[in-house]
């Protein structure tokens, strides 16, 4: 019932399900219009009462014409306020939950929390980018942050599933846009913050206050927040998590629970001293790169703050597995990665290097439609990083790519231009000799290309192992 979801609301109607898109919408349904980036949901509210809408969230800046048998509820925050609906509407949600924000390394640190729950017993799934993973479920794909409904819908389904620990990315569009609020987060991580989504978000302070919603407003009070004691907005959020109530568990090279004392590139990973909560261990990583050490310690602190010790899971770090499409090695020297942004891709880049026994080459290019001003900034990083460049096309959208392509170029003339990714991906295959490593960069996981309107299949893992194998 209505009342059920919004207690201050008088009308008794029932209420059959809840959604943000007018084509889903069904008999008795509630339609959240919602105001948009690019289009406001009000336009859509004829088509929800005409496909069976019983009640219509909206902003209350515009009265909205109804009929006497739909009700129409007005809000100040109508994101707010559905995030909270979903809730209520969905009720089941796991009873551990940590959310995971940063610009880089989402993916893998939900990827790695899930998989030591796992090897710790219990029943633990993750949500992000790269889909929904746990124990008998794999669903490939999605949006870092679906939209609210769809989230407690996806909540609940995985409660339904016996899964008790969850881990799950939060995107700055999500938190911006009140997606996650009504989540039971008991656990909030930050990895790391640089240029990113500022075709969203006006500027840098925009996108960490987006960020640091996550601490101020969804994560519950007495929360535990998991925080890089290495990245320059660490006292910042420090403070700011600190008046909410939040315990606080520090981690990287000056962090106070998880200190990383020493990493030593080795055979097939790393070597790492740590020093957590006061003791020492000596442990080998499966992974390569100072990132990956990052994200594991991040991960390391989140484990922890469910309340396991620190004895039980260090030892377990030896396990961990690589993230689809994450500095994953295809074979001959040849990684995939999802880089994107520029400092991602020059974390990357500096994380091969000592890998790297005779030329270092890159394959990347910038998406269409997106913040232009990282694109020359990721030419000069591939100019200063790398031996080869090759610049070529990621998901150009509705934008022309050959000017993405010459945007980029001129911060790296000396590169190799080749716009069919398919083409240039087997040019730089082809080209490498032996001790050379190259790093395909951009997509990672993605099974397709943006162009234009359409998604054209397209997967760098696998034309790669199709070049290497022959």
């Amino acid at each position: 019932m209505l009342q059920d979801l919004i207690p201050e609301f008088d009308a008794n109607v029932a209420v059959s399900g809840i959604t943000v898109d007018s084509r889903k919408v069904e008999d008795g349904f509630l339609f959240a219009a919602l105001p948009g980036t690019q289009v406001d949901g009000r336009k859509f509210i004829p088509q929800a009462i005409a496909n069976g809408a019983r009640v219509i969230l909206t902003a209350n800046d515009q009265e909205i014409e109804a009929p006497d048998n739909v009700v129409v509820v007005y809000d100040a925050n109508p994101r707010l306020r559905f995030a909270d609906i979903a809730a209520s509407f969905y009720e089941r949600q796991p009873k551990c939950i940590a959310a995971i924000t940063g610009t880089n390394g989402k993916s893998s640190c939900v990827t790695f929390v899930r998989q030591l729950w796992s090897l710790l017993g219990q029943q633990a799934a993750s949500v992000g980018t790269i889909g929904v993973s746990a124990p008998g479920l794999e669903i490939a794909g999605g949006l870092t942050t679906p939209d609210a409904a769809g989230l407690h819908e996806r909540l609940a389904d995985l409660a339904d599933h016996g899964v008790t620990h969850l881990a799950m990315e939060a995107s700055s569009h999500g938190l911006d846009q009140y997606r996650l609020d009504g989540v039971n987060v008991r656990i909030a991580a930050f990895t790391n913050l640089s240029r990113d989504h500022l075709d969203y978000h006006p500027d840098m302070d925009s996108y960490l206050a987006a960020k640091s919603r996550l601490f101020s407003d969804v994560l519950r009070m007495g929360g535990i927040a998991v925080l890089n004691a290495d990245i320059p907005e660490f006292e910042t959020l420090k403070d700011a998590t600190g008046t909410y109530g939040h315990s606080i568990l520090s981690y990287g090279e000056k962090g106070d629970d998880i200190q990383l004392l020493s990493a030593t590139p080795c055979e097939g990973g790393q070597r790492l001293s740590l020093s957590v909560q006061g003791t020492t261990y000596d442990i080998t990583l499966p992974l390569a790169g100072d990132f990956q050490v990052e994200n594991v310690l991040c991960s390391l602190g989140v484990v922890l703050a469910s309340k396991f010790e620190a004895a039980e899971v260090v030892p377990l770090l030896v396990k961990l597995e690589g993230v689809p499409g994450r500095l994953e090695l295809i074979g001959k020297g040849v990684y995939v990665d999802y880089a994107h942004t520029p400092d991602a891709l020059e974390t990357v880049l500096k994380a091969l290097r000592p890998h790297t026994e005779n030329k270092l080459a890159v394959l990347f290019g910038c998406g269409g439609d997106r913040d232009k001003g990282k694109r020359p900034e990721m030419g000069r990083i591939a100019r200063a990083c790398a031996d080869v460049i090759y610049v070529s096309d990621d998901n150009p959208r509705s934008e022309d790519a050959t000017t993405i392509r010459s945007e980029i170029m001129a911060a790296c003339p000396d590169a190799i231009e080749i716009g069919d990714r398919k083409a240039a991906i087997e040019t730089a295959i082809k080209a490498m000799d032996d001790g050379d490593v190259l790093v395909l960069a951009g997509k990672g996981h993605e099974t397709g290309q943006i162009i234009g309107d359409k998604v054209l299949p397209f997967d760098d893992r696998a034309l790669a192992r199709e070049v290497i194998h022959g």
